[in-house]
């Protein structure tokens, strides 16, 4: 059948990610994530909890705006300041599930809760 061709995904580009059959990314499915990085057949990319190494089989593209990619990267730093392991059950799961909405902005309310949880986890910043 020969190579399929999976495309290639820019840096900055908001990807969901489909876990499909790969145990490594179980947990993942579903979840945004930015490309930071291009290889051959595979993305590092940037999530709610970390960096990962993708296949290109196991990304699906937003086709975000270049305008809407930024707030997604925005909202990337702002959950990974608070993200670690150490978090409460309740918190992680707050955090994964804002690490899958499939839009590139927060409703009001998950505003709020997350401006709740970098003002009682958030590491300090400077801008």
């Amino acid at each position: 059948m020969g190579a399929t061709n999976y495309g290639t995904h820019p840096i900055g580009e908001v990807c969901q990610i489909l876990a499909k059959d790969n145990p490594e990314l179980r947990g993942k499915g579903g979840c945004w994530a930015i490309a930071s990085a291009v290889n051959d057949f595979s993305c590092t990319v940037k999530m709610w909890d970390g960096e990962y190494a993708v296949g290109l089989q196991h990304m699906k593209s937003f086709n975000y705006l270049p305008a809407e990619c930024e707030q997604m990267r925005v909202i990337c730093d702002r959950i990974s300041r608070v993200y670690s392991d150490s978090l409460e059950e309740t918190v992680k799961n707050l955090l994964q599930s804002l690490g899958k909405v499939n839009r590139a902005y927060l409703t009001a309310v998950e505003e709020k809760l997350l401006n709740v949880l970098e003002s009682e986890y958030g590491r300090e910043i400077t801008p």
